[in-house]
């Protein structure tokens, strides 16, 4: 479909676009006129159009990209009526391998029939909680308190929300108001970075290295106004890079009391590296683990470690909104948390994607190409120009996610996600990427 534009005002501008990208007509990474161009097509003044971009932005709905101009955001804050790919996830050609997707192997989670039986069983399954009742299970919290105070992590005051990405927002908007200034990994979550946007604060890039976000870049960050700090502790998306202990010494050394911390643990047990952290240095913190990775990605389900005035204030949200995370899938966790058969699947899925991860960055090494990719489910390429590899790529049978989505300042990149890829794929993989990123027009860098 084309998208035609129409409106006399910037309110009616900004509404036939947001009604174009809803019905799919203007899809996720598709570009806009320039302000001048709509502005002569619409017979309006620049000013506007100038407005009704700003609007759309402030809203999530479009970004500037530089000499790119003006496109429709990788995830819009909107929803479409027929599904849209996000501009970094191409179509998948028949026959073609998706590594582009970063989700965990639906062959390695664990089964849910086991504990989905057992919890069908309990009387409790039947009754639950009511309006006035529910809340985070106490059950939970105890197996969260003990799991939590044997990784170092603050555990006296901890609620659950429907996920790592509803928790970091929770927490974000009890302390931040639009304007605020962030420092955010770069490059970093997708998701994440479209959040900021969506809750118009301005991140703050801070560079990554394979130890964490940097101690240059942070200084820079905090010294730029920075009211708070987003970290991976674990598998960062997209580089793989784990914090460590040193590196976080270092980092709390920069934390000054008036800061908002928030940390990702998203990887959780599927992590074989020891968790480092920065919960408890600064008087407002949040620590948020989610089960998606290890559990499946429909398990909506996180624990919130924070100080006490944060909790608060996120349970106080929770109560006017959602209300509660069921309860079902609270119990579920519970129950998944308690099998030794489940803990033993996941601890093996951690040991195969380090198999594939470390296979296709010696690989890829062995080939010339520079890649990254300590811990998680992605490997990280750095390259010169992300179109011409991409392409390649597909054409040669293998989606990956070009790394504009990830990217605030940061060079290019090409994330590859393990999570679909066999171990005796990774040769044939690492020829290709190597000869994707050879061609003289685009080459790579470190």
């Amino acid at each position: 479909m084309t998208a035609h534009y129409h409106g006399r005002t910037a309110a009616d501008i900004a509404a036939d676009i947001e009604r174009s990208v809803t019905a799919g007509e203007l899809r996720p990474g598709d570009p806009l006129p320039t302000v001048r161009a709509l502005a002569s097509e619409l017979r309006v003044s620049p000013a506007t159009v100038a407005a009704a971009y700003r609007d759309l932005k402030h809203r999530a709905v479009i970004e500037t990209a530089g000499r790119a101009g003006t496109r429709v955001r990788a995830r819009p804050a909107l929803g479409a009526t027929r599904p849209a790919r996000m501009a970094y996830r191409l179509d998948t050609p028949a026959g073609a391998r998706d590594l582009s997707g970063g989700s965990p192997d639906p062959r390695l989670l664990p089964s849910l029939a086991g504990p989905l039986a057992r919890l069908a069983a309990e009387p409790a399954w039947r009754t639950g909680p009511g309006y006035d009742t529910a809340g985070p299970l106490p059950e939970l919290l105890a197996a969260a308190t003990e799991r939590l105070a044997a990784d170092g992590v603050p555990a006296d005051h901890l609620g659950v929300t429907g996920g790592a990405l509803d928790g970091i927002e929770r927490t974000l908007t009890a302390h931040l108001v639009p304007g605020d200034r962030v420092a955010v990994e770069d490059p970093g979550w997708a998701n994440l970075l479209d959040l900021l946007a969506a809750l118009r604060l301005t991140p703050i890039p801070v560079p990554v290295d394979d130890d964490g976000p940097t101690v240059d870049g942070l200084t820079a960050a905090l010294a730029g106004g920075a009211r708070a700090v987003l970290v991976t502790n674990r598998a960062q998306n997209p580089t793989g890079a784990t914090l460590t202990a040193d590196r976080a010494a270092r980092l709390r050394e920069l934390l000054t009391p008036d800061l908002l911390v928030v940390e990702d643990d998203h990887a959780a047990e599927l992590s074989e590296t020891p968790l480092a952290t920065l919960a408890g240095t600064t008087d407002s913190w949040a620590f948020v683990r989610s089960v998606a990775k290890p559990y499946g990605p429909d398990l909506r389900v996180a624990v919130l470690a924070a100080d006490a005035r944060t909790l608060a204030r996120v349970h106080g949200r929770q109560r006017l909104g959602t209300g509660w995370v069921s309860t079902v899938l609270q119990r579920l966790v519970l129950e998944l948390w308690r099998d030794p058969e489940v803990a033993a699947r996941v601890a093996a899925a951690g040991t195969e994607y380090r198999r594939r991860r470390d296979g296709l960055v010696a690989a890829l090494a062995e080939r010339g190409v520079p890649a990254y990719g300590r811990s998680g489910i992605n490997v990280w390429v750095p390259v010169a120009a992300e179109t011409g590899p991409v392409t390649r790529l597909r054409d040669a049978g293998w989606v990956v996610a070009p790394g504009a989505a990830f990217r605030l300042r940061s060079g290019p990149g090409l994330r590859i996600t393990v999570g679909a890829l066999d171990v005796d794929e990774i040769p044939r993989l690492a020829d290709a990427v190597a000869a994707a990123v050879a061609d003289p027009t685009t080459g790579y860098g470190a």
